[in-house]
């Protein structure tokens, strides 16, 4: 079965069109900057060369025609028809308490996603387009939403409300929500494989670390904490979000510099983050050069960004009364050693033992803790679009 599965954002779309049976990816592509000028597809057959299609994409419609187009090409297709598409899972950041699990899209649906837009106001808009899109062009393939929100349902009340009024809870829903699911879900079971363990008797810290980062508590095969709250602002520093702070900040900063709650809430989601920190940019080996290259704020930037991951570690090791297995995931995880070690040298208390050349390796599975150390440590990269692919098929079966 071919699954075409589709991540939009507000101005790009990713894609990528899996064959289910063997999980190979098929062709997979961006489109960069739509609604904005210089708009491009970049489009990547299985096994030939990487394709850009430099075309006005004034529309999130007229981007996926543009794939679509791609795709069935006569030259440069992977497809026939689009009658070879079984089916296509869309990413959907935020389900609120609705959607526990991926469903089948229809009306109903729709309009419990365009409910959460207040909740995800960047990112589930952007989804819906997407799925419009979509159905408008392929009105009789079977399409699937997979919610990021969805893995981290199984929290228990005492760990996904806040300590404010019981009626903000009541009336608009003011609770923590965890997001990065897919990958925590995908991980966590890969983890558990590759330790040659049941996923359900193994309690398992994933830390997604990337531009935006997460980490998770995965408990007997459930989430039962994780970092992110009601949006994806609360958490570790991240590229450009603040990540938790003291909110007397916010009313502090405005008053300061005469701005309002926007502005504030701008600054707290685009403009600080290792990027506010350290001056230099979101990019973590930009931050990298600059340490190495004797750059103090880099250096302090990095060593806050590892002492919150680790805080976490410690926090969830305790709510967990225990850890067996700590894996880093996402584009910093899987590929930055520097941040890896430097977390795991506050963990010797957890009787873990770094394996220096095991750690050096790069975006790919492996086991960086030594044999004696009593928890594994492993770096596992994560595979949204496969775990979204996965859920298509389980759905439309």
């Amino acid at each position: 079965m071919k699954v075409l599965v589709i991540n939009c954002g507000s101005s790009s779309l990713k894609f990528q069109l899996i064959n289910s049976e063997d999980e190979s990816v098929i062709a997979k592509g961006l489109c960069e900057r739509i609604g904005q000028e210089g708009s491009r597809l970049v489009y990547s057959p299985y096994e030939k060369d990487k394709i850009i299609i430099e075309e006005e994409m004034p529309t999130h419609k007229r981007a996926v025609e543009l794939v679509i187009n791609a795709l069935t090409d006569k030259d440069t297709g992977v497809v026939e028809s689009l009658k070879d598409v079984s089916a296509v899972g869309h990413r959907i950041v935020h389900g609120g308490e609705r959607f526990a699990e991926s469903v089948i899209i229809d009306n109903e649906v729709i309009k419990a996603i365009e409910e959460c837009n207040d909740l995800a106001p960047l990112h589930n808009p952007a989804n819906l387009i997407g799925i419009h899109a979509c159905k408008e062009l392929m009105p009789d393939t079977p399409m699937v939403a997979v919610f990021d929100t969805a893995f981290h349902q199984t929290m228990s009340p005492k760990a996904y409300l806040y300590g404010l009024p019981y009626e903000y809870y009541d009336k608009y829903k003011v609770r923590r929500y965890g997001f990065h699911g897919t990958s925590h879900s995908y991980v966590s079971k890969k983890t558990a494989e590759i330790l040659g363990k049941n996923y359900e008797d193994m309690k398992t810290i994933v830390c997604h670390l990337g531009n935006g980062a997460s980490i998770c508590a995965v408990d007997k095969g459930k989430s039962v904490d994780t970092s992110m709250g009601l949006t994806p602002l609360e958490g570790l520093i991240m590229g450009t979000r603040a990540g938790s702070i003291d909110p007397a900040i916010i009313e502090f900063i405005a008053n300061k510099e005469n701005k309002d709650i926007n502005e504030v809430m701008n600054i707290l989601n685009k403009d600080s983050g290792v990027l506010g920190m350290s001056g230099i940019g979101s990019d973590f080996r930009d931050l990298m050069t600059a340490m190495e290259s004797g750059n103090e704020r880099a250096r302090l930037t990095l060593q806050a960004y590892c002492y919150q991951v680790v805080k976490y570690i410690g926090a969830y090791t305790a709510a967990m009364s225990g850890v067996d297995a700590i894996v880093f995931t996402a584009g910093v995880g899987e590929n930055n050693g520097f941040i890896r070690k430097e977390v795991c040298s506050y963990l010797t208390y957890l009787g873990i033992e770094i394996d220096e050349t095991a750690n050096e390796k790069r975006g790919e599975e492996v086991i960086i803790s030594t044999p004696d150390s009593r928890v594994k440590v492993l770096v596992v990269p994560t595979n949204e679009e496969l775990k979204i692919a996965k859920e298509t098929v389980e759905c439309i079966k």
